[in-house]
């Protein structure tokens, strides 16, 4: 069974898709993203067993933008003010790249809607990603990126295809102005969290594990415990190929949110 609408919140008119039934799953895109080029393969294996509720952030897919800069809280306040429409409580967040920050945030700002997080290719922090990234989006035109995936999509899509240059340009000002989480951040989630990068990855691998860690990972489980944090490096695998790797990403996702809270964690 598959829904779909658009939810007045915040000034947007903001598209959602609702698929399957069960324990709800929010579905949470990377930047210049839609829900089909971020979750093409994945969202029908999750929708088997669960309410999938996939969204398209402001100026992103079907959602038009507005006259407002793209931040994280905003983003994230826009989510959860969708989930509240749709009468959601405690769902469990699955975000990727951009939509990762954005599912953190979340978890931090309306910790009351979120059970389970899952982050995949997200830093906390520039540090934590590969030095040859630095600087990288500043150079980036619309040109680079027509006849992508991300712009056919966009192209099908956007009730204003016109403004894929503007969306460019909010995403530079985005990275230009985005800024890092402190440690502390992490620490303070109330909800488990399962961190995935690919091992070729945009994000360091030092910088997954120290996230694991910051999460309550990283012990001697048959000691201490297995903690509620997991961790997960896709093998063979970079920023946009980790996407398609849905035949090793669903096992292990529907493993983790239909996992019982852990005593110690």
């Amino acid at each position: 069974m598959t829904t779909n609408g658009y939810a007045p919140v915040n000034g947007l008119e903001m598209y959602y898709e609702v698929h399957g039934t069960g324990a709800p799953l929010v579905l949470i895109h990377g930047a210049f993203s839609g829900i089909g080029t971020s979750f093409g393969t994945l969202l029908p294996i999750l929708a088997k067993n669960r309410q999938v509720i996939a969204v398209e952030l402001q100026g992103h897919g079907r959602t038009a933008d507005i006259d407002r800069p793209l931040t994280i809280p905003h983003l994230a306040d826009d989510v959860a003010a969708l989930l509240r429409h749709l009468g959601l409580t405690g769902a469990d967040v699955l975000g990727y790249s951009l939509g990762a920050g954005v599912a953190l945030e979340l978890g931090l700002r309306h910790p009351g809607l979120v059970r389970k997080l899952v982050l995949i290719s997200l830093s906390l922090t520039r540090d934590g990603l590969h030095p040859e990234m630095a600087g990288g989006m500043e150079h980036l035109e619309p040109a680079h990126l027509e006849g992508s995936p991300f712009h056919r999509e966009y192209l099908d899509t956007a009730p204003n295809p016109q403004d894929f240059p503007a969306l460019v340009a909010k995403v530079k000002r985005f990275d230009r102005e985005n800024n890092d989480w402190p440690a502390e951040t992490l620490r303070s989630i109330q909800a488990p969290v399962l961190t995935v990068i690919g091992d070729s990855d945009i994000v360091r691998p030092e910088h997954a594990v120290e996230m694991f860690r910051l999460s309550g990972g990283g012990v001697a489980g048959d000691i201490a415990g297995r903690p509620n944090a997991r961790l997960a490096v896709l093998p063979g695998t970079t920023h946009i190929t980790i996407a398609y790797r849905a035949d090793w990403l669903a096992p292990m996702i529907e493993e983790f949110l239909d996992a019982p809270r852990a005593q110690n964690g």
